[in-house]
């Protein structure tokens, strides 16, 4: 029954961290791992040994690297400043009180308006707008697959 209540709990603990792949308010990799710690305090460690969680706290932060990385390079291949990447996170959140159209287009807005404060023409502004919106978005497929690479390799450790 013990394993029972630690699946379920690391399971709402899996679906939350997914959905904060879309949405940035929720940490979507950190929560996957944190399930799988609860998962353990609550029935035993058993085969997620220390390694198991080193190795997924590590894809934890090459999700994260990804994140940032394809919006930052996105933004930048488009002329961004380092401003802009900042700004489309800042405009993903805002996007949130608008869903679902803030999530299309919050990274794009935070990205030309963070370039516009930082002095960057207009064009300039939208291109790197443009940029940041495509790396964020490029970078999900590659999020999404990471995530059920660590939630697949749990359950064969569990089961």
């Amino acid at each position: 029954m013990t394993q029972i209540i630690a699946l379920v709990v690391a399971a709402l603990f899996f679906f939350v961290g997914l959905a904060g792949t879309l949405l940035p308010l929720l940490p979507g990799a950190p929560l996957i791992w944190f399930g799988m710690l609860v998962y353990g305090l609550i029935a035993g460690f058993g085969n997620l040994g220390f390694s198991f969680f080193l190795i997924q706290a590590l894809l934890v932060l090459a999700i994260m690297g990804v994140d940032y990385l394809f919006t930052a390079m996105g933004s930048r291949y488009f002329g961004g400043s380092k401003a802009a990447p900042w700004g489309a996170a800042g405009g993903l959140l805002i996007g949130l009180f608008f869903f679902p159209i803030g999530l299309l287009i919050g990274p794009f807005l935070g990205a030309a308006l963070a370039d516009l404060i930082f002095g960057r023409s207009t064009d300039q502004a939208i291109k790197a707008g443009i940029g940041a919106s495509l790396g964020f978005w490029s970078a999900l497929p590659i999020k999404l697959v990471l995530e059920a690479a660590m939630i697949t390799w749990f359950v064969v450790r569990v089961f």
